[in-house]
C-alpha cells in the first residue's frame, strides 16, 4: 500500500500530455517486440503510446482489420464511434475515423464531437439494429457495429481500442483473435500503406454522419429505470463522473428527466489531476476503489445516495451514509434482490447471471426467490447472448460491471452500464425507503455475512499455463478449510466454457484461481460465509491444493 494512497494527486503524479500525444504520432512500434505487438482480447487493444504499445500503427493497423473482418462477415451498416476522456482517445478516433472513411464504411461520431460512454455505444447499436435480423446464409447486412475508444478506469497515459459487433456487446474470442492476428500482419508489413482521408476532409464529407448520442440514450433511461419513482422520492443525490465521458450526460439526465442531481466534480482534465490516489500511488479512476473514490466518500454525508462511474462508464461505485463506498458484490446482491424479488416482472425464465468469481450470496438469494444461476468465466462477454434473447434478466462482474432488461423484459444494453446501475441505486433506495447499504445488511442477517478477498501468489509462465491447463481429476484433495469438497470446476456450470483456472467449492466456501494475462502471478479469488479466519485458511489451502497439482504435472 502506498503511503499516499486516498490522498490528492500531486503535480509530479501527472502524466505530460504533450509528450503523451507526440509519442502517438512520432513514435514506431518494434513489431518483432511482443510488449509493441497488438494484443487485442475482449476489451480490446490496451498501452500507452509512451512505452510504444498504443501508437498511431497500432490504431491505423487495428482500424483496418476490424474494416476487413466487419466486411467478411457482411457487416455494411453504419459504425458507431466514440471516445472517452483520456488523452490518447482523441487522437485514437481520428486516425480511426481516417481509415474507415478511405474504405468506404459510414461511420457515425457523437453530434458535437464529445464523449461518448462503452453502454451508450451499445445502446445505440442495439437499438439501430432493433427490428433488422441476419441475412441469407447467416450474413449481417445492414446491421450496425461500433468502435469504443477507451482503456476504461486505466491511469491516465493508457488508451484503449475495442470493438463492438452487430450484438452490441464484447466481441467473442474467434472475432478478437482474428482481429489480433490481422492488425499484427498490417503492423508488421503494410499499415503505412492503408488508405486514409484526412480527418478534417472526412467530417465534412457525406461517410460520416452525426449522431445525438445523448438524446437517444437519455430519452430512453424510463425503459430500464423507473425515472417517475426517483422524480417522485425527491432524494438528494450525488454523482461523480470521475472526469470521464457521462459527464455530459448527467446535465442531460438531470434537465430532460427533470432529476435533482449534484454533480460533484465537473472537471475534463486528460491527466486527471483531480483524482485521489489509488492503492498503489497511481492514478486511476476506479469507482470501486475507497482510495480513487475518496473525493465521493468525504461528502457521502450530504447525500441519501450517491454513484460514480468510470471513465467509459461501464463501471460503477455507489456510496451511502451507513456503509460508504459498497463493495461491488455486496451491491449486485442487493440489486438481484431488488429486480427480481420486487423490481420487475419479467418471465419466470429470465436468470441471473453472475462470474465464477462473484459472491455466492447470489446464489443464495436467488435461490430463495426461485430463479436460477447462470455462472460463466470472467468476461462480459459472457453475458451477451442471454440479455439479447432475454434468458438472463441482469448479467454481473465483481470488478463493478453490471446491466438489465429493459423493464419489458427485452434487450438495454449487452455490455456494462454505470449510469443505469447508479440510477437503479436511487430507484431502490426510493421504493424501498431503504439505502442499498441497509439493504444489503439485511441480506446478511438472512444469508450470512461473507468475507471475500483477492490476492496474487507468483507463478512463472510455465506455472501459468500448467493451471489454465489442470482437470479436476488432478486434484486429490478431499476437504477445503475443514470442509468437504463438493465440486472442483474447470469449466463453468452456466455455459460450459473454460474458465482458465480452477475453483474448488465447498457448503461454506469456495475459491478460484486463474493466471493473470499480464504478470507472472496467479489470482486467487476466494469467500468464506464463517469468518475472516476461515477465509484465510480458505486461501493458505486453495494455495497448497494447486502448488502440489502443479508439483504432480
Amino acid at each position: 500500500m502506498d503511503p499516499r494512497a486516498g490522498l490528492p494527486a500531486q503535480t509530479s503524479d501527472l502524466v505530460d500530455a504533450a509528450k503523451l500525444l507526440a509519442a502517438y504520432y512520432d513514435d514506431r512500434p518494434d513489431p518483432a517486440e511482443p510488449s509493441q505487438r497488438v494484443a487485442f482480447g475482449t476489451s480490446g487493444h490496451r498501452g500507452s503510446s509512451l512505452t510504444r504499445s498504443f501508437n498511431e500503427a497500432h490504431i491505423v493497423a487495428t482500424t483496418e482489420a476490424i474494416r476487413r473482418y466487419r466486411a467478411a462477415q457482411g457487416v455494411d451498416g453504419p459504425l458507431f464511434i466514440g471516445k472517452d476522456t483520456h488523452a490518447l482517445s482523441g487522437p485514437a478516433l481520428r486516425t480511426a475515423v481516417e481509415v474507415l472513411t478511405a474504405a468506404g464504411v459510414p461511420v457515425l461520431i457523437d453530434a458535437a464531437e464529445g464523449f461518448t460512454p462503452t453502454p451508450v455505444v451499445s445502446h445505440a447499436i442495439l437499438t439501430y439494429n432493433r427490428g433488422r435480423s441476419a441475412g441469407l446464409n447467416g450474413r449481417s447486412s445492414g446491421l450496425a457495429d461500433g468502435i469504443v475508444v477507451t482503456p476504461s478506469h486505466n491511469p491516465p497515459p493508457d488508451g484503449g481500442f475495442k470493438y463492438d459487433p452487430p450484438s452490441g456487446g464484447p466481441a467473442e474470442e474467434a472475432a478478437t483473435a482474428w482481429i489480433q492476428d490481422e492488425a499484427n500482419r498490417l503492423l508488421a508489413s503494410g499499415w503505412e500503406q492503408v488508405a486514409r482521408v484526412p480527418y478534417g476532409t472526412a467530417v465534412a464529407g457525406p461517410g460520416v454522419g452525426r449522431h445525438d448520442y445523448i438524446a437517444g440514450y437519455v430519452d430512453d433511461l424510463p425503459s430500464v429505470v423507473d425515472i417517475d419513482a426517483i422524480r417522485d422520492a425527491g432524494l438528494h443525490v450525488g454523482v461523480d463522473p470521475l472526469g470521464g465521458a457521462s459527464l455530459a450526460y448527467w446535465p442531460a439526465i438531470g434537465e430532460r428527466l427533470q432529476l435533482e442531481l449534484d454533480v460533484v466534480n465537473e472537471r475534463l482534465d486528460p491527466t486527471f489531476g483531480f483524482m485521489t490516489l489509488d492503492w498503489d500511488g497511481r492514478i486511476r479512476m476506479d469507482p470501486s476503489s475507497p482510495y480513487a473514490m475518496a473525493g465521493l466518500l468525504s461528502r457521502a454525508g450530504r447525500f441519501r445516495v450517491g454513484f460514480a462511474c468510470d471513465p467509459d462508464a461501464d463501471r460503477h461505485g455507489v456510496v451511502t451514509p451507513g456503509a460508504g463506498l459498497m463493495n461491488p458484490n455486496h451491491y449486485l446482491s442487493v440489486v438481484v434482490s431488488y429486480l427480481f424479488g420486487q423490481g420487475r416482472g419479467w418471465p419466470v425464465e429470465a436468470g441471473v447471471g453472475k462470474t465464477l468469481v462473484s459472491t455466492s450470496m447470489i446464489d443464495r438469494v436467488a435461490a430463495s426467490l426461485g430463479r436460477r444461476v447462470v455462472e460463466v468465466p470472467v468476461g462480459f462477454k459472457w453475458f451477451v447472448e442471454g440479455l439479447l434473447d432475454g434468458s438472463l434478466g441482469f448479467g454481473g462482474e465483481e470488478s463493478a460491471g453490471a446491466s438489465l432488461l429493459r423493464r419489458d423484459g427485452s434487450v438495454w444494453t449487452t455490455d456494462k452500464d454505470g449510469l443505469v446501475l447508479g440510477l437503479l441505486a436511487v430507484e431502490i433506495t426510493a421504493l424501498t425507503g431503504k439505502d442499498p447499504g441497509q439493504l444489503y445488511q439485511e441480506l446478511t442477517e438472512r444469508f450470512g455475512a461473507p468475507a471475500y478477498r483477492r490476492v496474487d501468489s507468483p507463478a512463472t509462465p510455465e506455472q501459468k499455463a500448467a493451471l489454465k491447463a489442470l482437470s479436476p481429476d488432478q486434484i486429490t484433495a478431499k476437504t477445503l478449510a475443514g470442509e468437504p469438497i463438493t465440486a472442483v470446476l474447470t469449466r463453468a456450470p452456466g455455459n460450459g466454457a473454460a474458465i482458465g483456472g480452477l475453483k474448488i467449492v465447498t457448503e461454506a466456501g469456495w475459491a478460484a484461481m486463474r493466471p493473470s494475462g499480464t504478470e507472472d502471478v496467479y489470482k486467487i479469488y476466494a469467500e468464506s460465509f464463517r469468518s475472516e479466519e476461515h477465509l484465510e485458511e480458505v486461501i493458505t489451502e486453495a494455495r497448497t491444493i494447486v502448488e502440489r497439482a502443479l508439483r504432480a504435472g
